[in-house]
């Protein structure tokens, strides 16, 4: 019997009652999403509270994978990590769950995990909400810091699209739990070191994967970089509104726009970099240039930059365009659409490489954290790891201090152990007609062939006792001579060993010098703060002094005037009570005469209008019904080719929809059933989705 609930059904799992929720845009459905491996379906606890739900993944046959359990077993140390809360998974399996399948074998291997709540990123796009710049820069910072959390374990979703970036920072429902504001969803593609890699990869979702480099699927430790890029770009230009109208549909970028030079490309560009600064820009612009995903911006380095924006310049920047499109919209379109170059952006003169940017307590604190992790790489024995992050680390410090000496050390210190030199001081070989055997055997057969016949043996003799002599020598003054090498290169060693200490030394030396000198300037200045405090005290005291005296005097003057107004007024009050009295009498019953009538008319008007919202409630449920009724039709006669019963059927549901817009688009998939209606009558070769 296959698993087709409906709400209100109970279902069991771990011994654990639950019900299945309803959909809240069509009641009378479950509430159930689907994606590209399965089905999601809304479990509610017995009593009913939204905040114990939970989300019961039935995959499609192709997908009930039995190492989903071994899989998922090692995903429950990363729920603890920010917007991962998804990979806290139970799978149903025959031996714990076997009546349950027994009777449902959809749910062979189904996975129970938390119900996020809230809209996903698709859904923003798709509706078309714009942000402010608070929420655009809350969004993009808690995506960054997921990102950078799972770089650093070696882990990558391999699927990061707008649809499963859920956003439960704009739930209705009110997070009991610490809840990030990015949640991530459909994690089975998930990269890691112990992961097995999945039968089926799949490719990137259109809209946000790199055509570069992809082509037969997507997993790696680098597998979310581009993507990660473009949906953190999208998050932070999601409060212009130029970005949100100029956006193709489901997502911002067309995905035959990916990595190539088009309108949509610069404008982004130039938002991020007048909304947010150069930095932000120069990541994305590197992500979209980049020809490998290893080569796109890490999640850490997006991270760094995120914490030393300042959200009031994104407020100055809007504020300042609002006013300029108000004085000149037209001007203003023109301009945004004729821009295609980068602004030029400041660069320090001391440092050409590198622009100097204050430094936030946020981002000192994201810089520490990133040398601390580079170090403990290095300490597990991880130096391409650890190299990669000094180099990352290193765009983010100030120049010339002592923490960017100490990442430079670092780098090369980690390059020359990963590239090793040769070893260019072997000893060079003596050519054999200068060394000492040739020239003592030459020098015997000189003497021999001057000497004669009668000395030849005399001669030979003490000729072979010097040679044997001279040999031992030059045998012991080699190795003589290879010690004092060996002492010579151990001294050289220690030497430099030494001058490194001691340059170490003096650079510590000479930053606590700098601190001693920074500290003592922070003093005096301290000193001179609280002495023009006391001075400017002193100064209030006698000032307050003054306007005291003169305010006594101004008093006993207001007294004496107040005193002479006051038995003015006694008289003119009694007077004018005298006549209010004869008024009022009159008015009274004037009023209540005409209160009578308002509330009697109040009232009739008052049972119009509920008899109205009644009547209009009921029609607008009923129409949603309708709609939902409309595009199942369309879907199933496109699916069926019957493309003009399809097309007969979509004009009745643009029809009805067009006849309460402002409604309709904030009931559930409604709008984004529209947006697909409206494509599919511009183009019927277009595919409706299951929506």
């Amino acid at each position: 019997m296959s698993f087709q609930p409906n709400p209100g059904d109970e279902v069991v799992i771990n011994d654990i009652a639950y019900t299945i929720g309803q959909h809240p845009a069509a009641p009378g459905l479950a509430y159930a999403q689907a994606g590209r491996q399965g089905i999601v379906y809304q479990l509610l606890p017995r009593n009913g509270s939204i905040h114990g739900a939970k989300a019961l993944k039935v995959f499609f046959p192709k997908f009930r994978i039995p190492a989903m359990v071994y899989q998922s077993e090692h995903m429950e140390s990363y729920s603890e990590l920010p917007g991962l809360q998804v990979c806290k998974r139970d799978v149903l399996t025959p031996e714990r769950n076997g009546a349950l399948i027994g009777k449902h074998p959809d749910l062979l291997y189904a996975v129970l995990m938390p119900w996020v709540q809230g809209q996903t990123w698709f859904d923003v796009i798709s509706d078309q909400r714009q942000l402010t710049a608070e929420e655009s820069l809350k969004l993009a910072r808690a995506l960054a810091g997921t990102g950078s959390a799972m770089e650093q374990r070696g882990l990558a979703h391999c699927d990061m699209s707008a649809p499963n970036v859920m956003i439960p920072f704009f739930s209705e429902v009110e997070n009991l739990g610490k809840t990030s504001a990015v949640e991530l969803v459909d994690v089975e593609q998930m990269y890691g070191s112990k992961m097995d890699r999945p039968d089926a990869l799949l490719a990137g979702s259109p809209g946000y994967a790199a055509h570069r480099t992809v082509h037969s699927g997507l997993w790696s430790s680098y597998a979310d970089r581009f993507a990660g890029a473009v949906i953190i770009a999208e998050m932070l230009s999601w409060s212009d509104p130029v970005i949100v109208e100029k956006a193709w549909g489901e997502s911002y970028f067309d995905q035959h726009e990916m990595q190539t030079v088009s309108e949509r490309y610069y404008a982004m560009r130039e938002s991020l970099e007048k909304r947010w600064g150069s930095k932000l820009s120069e990541l994305f612009i590197r992500a979209w240039e980049s020809h490998d995903l290893s080569s796109c911006p890490t999640f850490g380095e997006w991270y760094v930059a995120l914490a030393a924006v300042d959200v009031h310049q994104a407020n100055a920047v809007a504020a300042a365009t609002a006013e300029e499109e108000a004085a000149n919209p037209s001007e203003a379109d023109v301009n945004l659409k004729n821009s295609s170059e980068p602004v030029n952006e400041p660069v320090n003169t001391q440092d050409g490489n590198r622009p100097q940017t204050p430094h936030s307590p946020d981002q000192e604190a994201v810089v520490n954290r990133l040398f601390l992790q580079a170090r403990a790489l290095e300490d597990e024995d991880k130096p391409a790891a650890a190299l990669e992050v000094y180099r990352s680390l290193y765009h983010f410090i100030p120049h010339n201090s002592a923490m960017q000496m100490e990442v430079e050390a670092a780098i090369k210190e980690l390059d020359a152990k990963l590239n090793p030199k040769e070893d260019t001081d072997k000893p060079v070989p003596v050519p054999f007609y200068r060394s000492k055997k040739f020239m003592i055997s030459s020098a015997v057969l000189i003497v021999l062939l001057a000497g004669g016949v009668p000395t030849v043996k005399i001669l030979a003799d003490q000729a072979e006792v010097k040679q044997k002599e001279q040999q031992e020598a030059t045998r012991l003054a080699e190795v003589k001579a290879a010690e004092e090498a060996e002492a010579a290169k151990a001294a050289a060693l220690k030497q430099q060993e030494e001058q490194e200490k001691q340059k170490a030394a003096d650079a510590a030396k000479l930053d606590a010098e700098e601190k001693k000198k920074l500290a003592e300037a922070k003093q005096k200045a301290a000193e001179a703060k609280k002495k023009e405090e006391e001075r400017q005290a002193l100064q209030a005291k006698y000032d307050k002094q003054a306007k005291y005296e003169a305010f006594l005097v101004k008093q006993e003057q207001q007294k004496k005037e107040a005193a002479k107004r006051a038995e003015q007024e006694k008289y003119d009050k009694q007077a004018k009570y005298e006549a209010y009295l004869v008024w009022k009498k009159e008015n009274d019953a004037k009023l209540a005469k005409q209160e009578a009538e308002r509330k009697a008319a109040a009232e009739v008007k008052r049972q119009q209008e509920i008899a109205q919202k009644a009547a209009l409630k009921k029609k607008r449920a009923q129409n949603v019904v309708t709609l939902i009724a409309h595009y199942n039709k369309t879907y199933n006669a496109q699916k069926g080719r019957k493309i003009e019963n399809a097309e007969a059927y979509a004009r009745d549901f643009k029809n009805l929809y067009s006849t309460d817009a402002a409604y309709f688009k904030g009931v559930g998939k409604v709008a984004a059933r529209m947006s697909a209606i409206n494509k599919f009558l511009s183009n019927n070769s277009y595919k409706l989705p299951n929506l």
